[in-house]
């Protein structure tokens, strides 16, 4: 099962090293921080991405700042919930949020949101991008994307799309495939990726677009097809799949990202202390290993800055606020 593997990854904690030797100069940071434990709200159940990346990042992070990070998980509510409660925690730098791409989406879905992901929060970095790949049940025939696109074209009213849910990262690249190619499909919401992928493996649904961590093993088994990676570069876990750019389909390039954020109002001395800590982290060569063998990376050091993810998350709301309102998606 996929939440097996997901789970089996935690044990790889253990393996990640001390950090390597810094990679700019420690900011001045005040003697008293960090002076007791940090948190890191994940605002998702145990086990998946978003929470395996904190814990790894949290591990390496606390050896920079000489102090424990602790993991809690705070689900529901479509990663809300969690993200509420940093949004209203004191400004101290000790309660963070590790979030992902639906944080971006969240304006545009759920109108009983109580905060602003713009407004209510202070940027601390980008961590980790992992690409997304559009797949298909084995019946679909279609040998290439292009000629997947016309066999849409002719069947949309019967196709479906599955995804782990409203919101989550395949519910959004589903959107953003439709719309890229100006279809209107089902959407079918499971509740998780799991039995959407069985699904889709048993012939039950049509199309999905979801991250590679959780499809490579299915296509490589030839148990669905696979027609192209929605990032510029490609895989080397299926390095024979075109990127979508090269398969015909320009300008769909989206990732699940993870980004470390805190609430709105933290010293400066603070922030700055806790991006370089994200940084060093970034750079350990354990963490490299690990993250690509989930098909994942670490962001360039000009993204893991409060500046580089202040000007990545405007423009990932103006994205899916678009693409959500071209799809008539009506927020909750």
């Amino acid at each position: 099962m996929i939440a097996k593997r997901w789970s089996s990854w935690l044990g790889l904690l253990g393996l990640i090293g001390s950090c390597p030797g810094l990679i700019a100069s420690r900011p001045a940071a005040a003697q008293d921080y960090p002076s007791h434990i940090i948190t890191i709200v994940v605002p998702n159940s145990p086990g998946g991405p978003s929470d395996l990346f904190a814990r790894w990042i949290g591990t390496l992070m606390s050896k920079e700042l000489g102090q424990q990070i602790i993991i809690e998980n705070v689900g529901g509510g479509s990663g809300t919930i969690g993200a509420s409660r940093v949004a209203q925690a004191a400004p101290d730098g000790y309660t963070l949020l590790m979030h992902n791409i639906t944080f971006a989406a969240a304006p545009a879905l759920y109108k009983r949101r109580t905060y602003d992901p713009l407004k209510d929060f202070d940027p601390i970095g980008l961590a980790t991008k992992t690409p997304q790949v559009i797949v298909a049940k084995k019946a679909i025939a279609a040998n290439n994307l292009r000629e997947l696109i016309a066999y849409i074209g002719t069947n949309q009213q019967s196709i479906n799309l599955a995804d782990a849910g409203r919101g989550s990262a395949s519910y959004l690249c589903n959107l953003f495939f439709a719309k890229a190619i100006g279809a209107s499909m089902t959407a079918i919401s499971y509740r998780g990726m799991n039995p959407a992928l069985n699904d889709l493996v048993a012939g039950q649904v049509d199309l999905m677009c979801d991250q590679v961590a959780n499809t490579a093993e299915q296509i490589k088994a030839g148990n669905i097809n696979a027609y192209c990676v929605t990032t510029h570069e490609k895989l080397d876990q299926l390095p024979s799949l075109p990127t979508c750019d090269e398969a015909g389909l320009p300008h769909l390039e989206t990732s699940v990202w993870v980004a470390l954020l805190g609430p709105k109002g933290m010293p400066q001395h603070v922030v700055s202390r806790l991006a370089f800590a994200l940084r060093q982290a970034l750079h350990d060569p354990a963490l490299a290993r690990q993250l690509a063998k989930l098909a994942t990376t670490s962001v360039p050091d000009e993204l893991a800055t409060p500046e580089g993810l202040s000007a990545f998350l405007k423009a990932e709301v103006d994205k899916w606020n678009q693409t959500l309102n071209a799809m008539h998606v009506l927020p909750e």
